[in-house]
């Protein structure tokens, strides 16, 4: 009972995790703060980093490794944010932390879906395959260009580092 719990919480969480941080991208991408998504998605994500660590397993596994660094980087992209408000260097710290925190959000996502969806598992059964290498590929190559798409525009109205508040 425990587990079927703890795995929809997790689930529920994980997913509104992702989605807020499409929003908080999207945010981004548009040289804004999103200062109505952001809170969520970064409070959202770290509880979907800690509650992974909840499940019981017997060895250090990888999505061990990806919680660990998902966790730092959200407290340098919360410590960016909340502690130095984003001024100068931190500003783009804070991009950089909150484009990575999606990525790896989205890619336990692929991870997850090539392991649990059927049609998907029976493409890359062992997640060796072409199919499931391409995905991630893909999704990585989208991020990078994502997120420095993000940090370049990174600027306020007077052309100082900076976003500009909203959504």
């Amino acid at each position: 009972m425990y587990l079927t719990i703890l795995t929809i919480g997790h689930v529920i969480i994980s997913l509104a995790g992702i989605a807020s941080g499409f929003f908080v991208l999207l945010g981004l991408l548009n040289g804004k703060r999103s200062d109505s998504w952001t809170p969520f998605f970064l409070v959202t994500t770290v509880v979907t980093s800690a509650t992974g660590f909840l499940f019981p397993v017997h060895q250090f596994m990888p999505s061990h490794a990806v919680g660990i660094i998902s966790l730092v980087v959200l407290a340098v992209a919360i410590y960016a944010r909340s502690s130095r408000q984003l001024k100068g260097v931190w500003g783009k710290i804070y991009v950089v932390g909150a484009v990575l925190a999606q990525y790896l959000n989205v890619f336990v996502l692929i991870v997850q879906s090539f392991l649990k969806v059927p049609a998907l598992k029976a493409l890359a059964p062992t997640q060796t395959e072409s199919p499931f290498k391409f995905t991630q590929l893909a999704i990585l190559v989208i991020f990078i260009v994502l997120g420095i798409v993000a940090t370049v525009r990174f600027r306020d109205g007077s052309g100082n580092a900076g976003l500009q508040p909203g959504c």
